[in-house]
């Protein structure tokens, strides 16, 4: 078995993690894109909803 150089090797690995990042960069902008449709003029400017107010079941409510 003949076997490549290091500089062969060097360059073969370079050129799979370069496919690997731009596949990366691709998924990650079609999420972002995805999550830039879900988000709506709305949503940006409204505060954000109060929880009901409920009674309060504590036993030591006057410790606080």
């Amino acid at each position: 078995m003949i076997s490549r150089g290091k500089a062969e090797k060097r360059q073969a690995r370079s050129r799979r993690l370069s496919a690997a990042l731009r596949e990366n960069l691709k998924r990650r902008k079609a999420q972002a894109r995805g999550r830039a449709e879900n988000v709506t003029s709305e949503d940006v400017g409204a505060p954000a909803p109060s929880p009901p107010s409920s009674p309060d079941f504590r036993r030591n409510r006057g410790s606080e």
